[in-house]
């Protein structure tokens, strides 16, 4: 492919194009799947593809193969559609220019580029065996994924670079039975082989099992503390979607207006860096070859900025935030986050809370209001919390709220800061959250 750019670029240029970029991606991907304790599929593939854009007269058109004997068709596809558009074309700001690149680290790892199947299925076979290891308790299903991939941005504003990263990510749920029935679920990411399979496993059993002949509690407003994977969810899908910039613009946000306000706890800072040393979202760019940077969203509880790739940034007359994020080559560019980390003082948060109710995930957090932040989330493992000690397991729990009123009611959070795919975040400590028992 890389030989192929000059053409393509003459091809586009040639067809009617006044820009052209090119998204090349070249790797593979090992993937089992799970199903009671043993391996139902074991697989590896090769990922091969290239997206083109053609902006023609500030409209730009997308077009993706994986074929490469119809990579002429492609182009013409893209400048075709391209000239067919009529929205917003004269707030295009051009594809970036800026090919001054920071350095990263711990995104690539050559065990994982090396790793084979077999070695896969042992690690995947692990974790089936640490959910085994725990009394009462089974695993129902899980996946196992690895991927090894090298991004290639071009475009003729004089972009041209090219990255290797690496990624590794397990997850499983297990079911206890004790006359009562419970689940649990628990997974593991990393750029690099650093992951305990068999705790995966392990831990998500155990807490299938603690869930065991849980209690029912009264409906009302108590202290919530919501581990990471339970807050990620939340703030994910109701908060994140107000924070892109697209939305802000077409007026599908509820922060429209709100910059320089204060929308969270004075405490609360959350900030999305490109550039965290192993992060799941780190890369020394984004994927139209913007550099990375560090984004200040929230600062003490006033916000900073919206997230912008280089269409939102046009229309906005400011430089892309670096957020620029495609699914695969097969897409075009959204705005979307890159390590969104959480930040609040740490404190021992259950020790000190008196009573209130720890929930380690949620279910339904996808049917948020992304508009409004509106949510009602069913949630899963939770426990009771009285004189600073975690006590039962809650039988059946509802919670419902706006994230913008949890953000301002957030008054603590731990120490046990996690990754949840692209979301760094402790346990946080809501206070007078609605809860349905």
């Amino acid at each position: 492919m890389i030989s192929q750019i000059e053409s393509i670029v003459k091809c586009a240029e040639q067809a009617g194009a006044d820009e052209v970029e090119i998204f090349y991606v070249d790797g593979k991907v090992i993937s089992i799947d799970i199903e009671r304790d043993e391996i139902s599929l074991a697989e590896k593939s090769i990922i091969r593809g290239v997206g083109i854009r053609a902006s023609v007269d500030g409209a730009v058109g997308f077009s993706s193969t994986n074929d490469f004997t119809k990579v002429e068709e492609v182009i013409e596809h893209a400048v075709k559609y391209a000239t067919i558009k009529s929205q917003d074309v004269s707030d295009w700001g051009g594809f970036p220019s800026n090919g001054k690149y920071p350095k990263v680290d711990g995104v690539f790892d050559k065990k994982l580029h090396d790793i084979g199947l077999d070695s896969c299925i042992d690690y995947a076979v692990k974790m089936i065996d640490g959910a085994k290891s725990v009394e009462r308790a089974m695993p129902t299903s899980g996946n196992f994924v690895c991927s090894s991939s090298t991004r290639t941005i071009y475009n003729s504003n004089g972009i041209m670079v090219r990255e290797s990263g690496t990624i590794i990510e397990g997850s499983i749920d297990s079911v206890a039975r004790d006359g009562d029935i419970s689940t649990a679920s628990e997974f593991d990411i990393s750029r690099s082989l650093d992951i305990d399979f068999y705790q995966i496993g392990f831990n998500a059993s155990d807490l299938a099992n603690r869930s065991l002949n849980g209690i029912r509690i009264e409906s009302g407003e108590v202290p919530v503390l919501l581990r990471p994977t339970a807050f990620a969810e939340i703030i994910g899908h109701a908060l994140v979607p107000s924070l892109d910039a697209d939305n802000v613009q077409k007026g599908r946000s509820a922060l429209c207006g709100r910059l320089s306000t204060a929308i969270a706890s004075e405490e609360l800072d959350i900030i999305d860096n490109g550039l965290l040393a192993k992060g799941v979202g780190t890369a020394m760019m984004d994927d139209e070859g913007t550099p990375s940077q560090k984004i200040d969203i929230i600062v003490n509880g006033m916000l900073e900025t919206f997230l912008y790739d280089c269409y939102t940034a046009g229309k906005d007359a400011r430089k892309s935030t670096g957020n620029g994020v495609r699914r695969s080559y097969s897409s075009a560019p959204a705005v979307g986050i890159r390590n969104m980390t959480i930040q609040y003082p740490p404190t021992d948060i259950i020790s000190e809370t008196s009573h209130g109710i720890l929930i380690n995930s949620v279910i339904g957090a996808h049917t948020a209001n992304p508009v409004s932040g509106d949510f009602s989330v069913e949630a899963r493992n939770a426990f009771t919390i009285r004189d600073g000690s975690i006590c039962e397991p809650i039988k059946s729990l509802m919670l419902s709220g706006n994230v913008f009123e949890l953000l301002k009611n957030i008054d603590g959070a731990g120490f046990d800061v996690r990754a949840v795919g692209n979301i760094i975040t402790p346990t946080v400590r809501v206070s007078n959250q609605q809860v349905v028992g």
